[in-house]
This record gives C-alpha cells, sequence and structure tokens, in this order.
C-alpha cells in the first residue's frame, strides 16, 4: 500500500502553490532543488538584477518553501527540509523533462559556478600546498586536536580507515599506525604529492592514495570502520553531500568523525583562505548526520586559551551507522591489490 504524503493546511498548500507559479521563482526553486546558493550566484545565473531576485527569495522563504541561512556577510539559500509544501515542489519539479529548454540553460550556467568554485579552491591548495600544515596552525594548535582525535577513537585495532581530504596526509600518519588498512582521498595532485613523501618517510605501508572527488568517492561502499574528514566540510559548497557520501562508505556501526571550526566571524577566510562556510553549529552537524542516516553520538570543544588569543575553536562531532554487524570483516588479499 503507498504510504500517504504529509498533509498541510489549505492556506499552506495554496500560499505554496501560489509563490512557486512564477517564471522566475519556479527557476529558484529548481536551482536550490540541487545546491545551496547565495543571491550572487542566482543573479549570475539568472541574469536578473540582485533586487528582484532578493525580492523572489523573500516571497519564497515566506511560503515555506526555501530557508535562509546567514554566515557573517554571506546569506545561502536551500529548499526547505521536512516541509511537506516544499515536498509538494519537488515533486512538481519532477515532472519537468530533462530537455526542458529553461531548466537545461539554468542548470547550465549552475554548472558553470560550480566550476569556477571549484577552480578556485584548486588554485589555493596547489599555492598553499608546500605550507599547508603551517597554515593550519594558524587556528589551534594540532597536538590538542590530535590529542582530542586519539581519545574519541579509542585504543581498539581498526579494521579500515579512509581519510577525506587527506591534505598533507598527517590524519593518515596518525592513524593508520592502528589499522589493518587506510586509504586517503584528495582531489589536489599537489596535496597527494606531499602526502606519499610523508607517508613513506614514516614507513607506513598500510596506506593507498586516490586522487578523487568527495562527493563521488572512489572507494568500497559499507566497508570502512572509521571515516574523518578533518577541516575539508569549510570549503565545500555542498557539505549534506560530502557527508552523505561518506556515511556511504561505512561498514555497519562504523563512525563518522568530523572536524571543523565551531561557528565565526572571520571573513576573511573566505578571501585570503577561499572558505566557502564561516565553521557550523551543533544542531547544523547533528542535522548533516541525522540526514545521512547516522546516529550523532559525540562533540567536543576545544576553546582556545589565553595564550592562544585570536584563534578559533575546534569542533570534533562523532557519529556512527546505525546498522548492526556481528562479525569482523576481515581482510582479503584482494583488498590490498
Amino acid at each position: 500500500m503507498p504510504q500517504r504524503p504529509e498533509t498541510t493546511s489549505f492556506h499552506t498548500l495554496l500560499a505554496a502553490l501560489g509563490a512557486a507559479a512564477e517564471p522566475t521563482r519556479l527557476r529558484l526553486l529548481a536551482l536550490l532543488s540541487e545546491a545551496e546558493l547565495t543571491v550572487t550566484e542566482l543573479v549570475t545565473i539568472l541574469g536578473q538584477s540582485q533586487p528582484r531576485i532578493s525580492r523572489h527569495l523573500k516571497l519564497l522563504v515566506e511560503a515555506g518553501l526555501v530557508e535562509r541561512h546567514r554566515e557573517g556577510a554571506w546569506a545561502f539559500f536551500f529548499i526547505a527540509p521536512g516541509s511537506a509544501a516544499a515536498a509538494l515542489v519537488r515533486d512538481i519539479l519532477a515532472r519537468l523533462p530533462a530537455e526542458d529548454e529553461t531548466r537545461t540553460a539554468d542548470q547550465v550556467r549552475l554548472a558553470e559556478v560550480r566550476r569556477a568554485r571549484a577552480e578556485q579552491a584548486a588554485r589555493y591548495f596547489a599555492a598553499h600546498a608546500a605550507n599547508w600544515d603551517e597554515l593550519r596552525a594558524l587556528h589551534l594548535p594540532e597536538e590538542r586536536v590530535e590529542a582530542v582525535i586519539a581519545d574519541l577513537i579509542g585504543e581498539a585495532p581498526l579494521h579500515a580507515v579512509l581519510d577525506l581530504g587527506t591534505g598533507t596526509g598527517r590524519m593518515l600518519e596518525l592513524l593508520a599506525p592502528h589499522a589493518s588498512r587506510a586509504v586517503g582521498v584528495d582531489q589536489s595532485p599537489q596535496m597527494l604529492a606531499l602526502a606519499r613523501a610523508r607517508l613513506e618517510k614514516a614507513g607506513l605501508r598500510n596506506v593507498q592514495l586516490r586522487q578523487g572527488d568527495i562527493y563521488a568517492l572512489p572507494v568500497e561502499r559499507d566497508f570502512y570502520d572509521l571515516v574523518i574528514i578533518h577541516q575539508v566540510l569549510h570549503y565545500l559548497d555542498e557539505p549534506a553531500r560530502a557527508v552523505r557520501e561518506a556515511a556511504r562508505a561505512l561498514r555497519p556501526s562504523g563512525r563518522l568523525l568530523i572536524v571543523d571550526f565551531a561557528p565565526h566571524a572571520e571573513e576573511s577566510l573566505r578571501e585570503l583562505h577561499a572558505h566557502r562556510r564561516l565553521g557550523f553549529s551543533d544542531d547544523e552537524v547533528a542535522g548533516l548526520m541525522q540526514d545521512a542516516g547516522l546516529e550523532f553520538i559525540e562533540r567536543r570543544d576545544l576553546v582556545p586559551n589565553r595564550k592562544e588569543g585570536g584563534k578559533l575553536t575546534v569542533s570534533l562531532w562523532l557519529g556512527r551507522d546505525r546498522r548492526i554487524i556481528s562479525d569482523p570483516l576481515p581482510l582479503t588479499s584482494r583488498e590490498f591489490a
């Protein structure tokens, strides 16, 4: 028997349909169903003025179809999650043919915006690869963060570890000695070259490095008992998508550890260091994990002390795959190939 869709009031439904029934607003909804975007990016894609786009977004927010998240000087817009009215709009959008001329043109420009973001980040990482660890040290001392990582993970041997956005390979250097197998994924060849040199110097032979997209990981599904995303999410335009992809790599009862900044107001990090997001709140990360099918377990905050004035608070969030497995998964020779 088909599941009955969530119901909503006549007034709410009428307001939602009225808000969606306008060409520009329908185009906005189609775009926001695919990506979290700023007003500037929507202006670029639609080729309309900023005041006009802002007025349309205001109506969509008031109708409960779109949510707005302000972060410093930027505001991000996205389709309202869990809204019955927004679910109806998604059903409407799903009926648009793939070859629709207007939507296709918008998607082409959306791809251009995404490509520009990716190129900006790639240039940044290529330029700073050699001194990446020093840049990270501008925040909190890594020893403090690494001590909490070790405490959260515990001393039990690990089957397989996956490090997403591995950078210079420091997390692999820290965790691989406790694992049968460790894999690091990064999109930057320059970063991977540094990671490879570092891991070879450390004599770690159970590590593999792979170039790949964090949104489409080149790794096994349902396999890793620990996935770590260390100081990566704030560079991404779609953190929820990355967390969902990380969750797919977890074996039953596997754990996901996210290390990133608590919310802050250092706008300079956007321009100087290509940060897309200015930290994440507890509710936001818990929501990301829940939407990915994970159980949120624990959070730790590392607040700068007086000697570390001006640094940013680092937060660590631990989640677990809800599935249960009774027997350990042995590594096979194929998995080392």
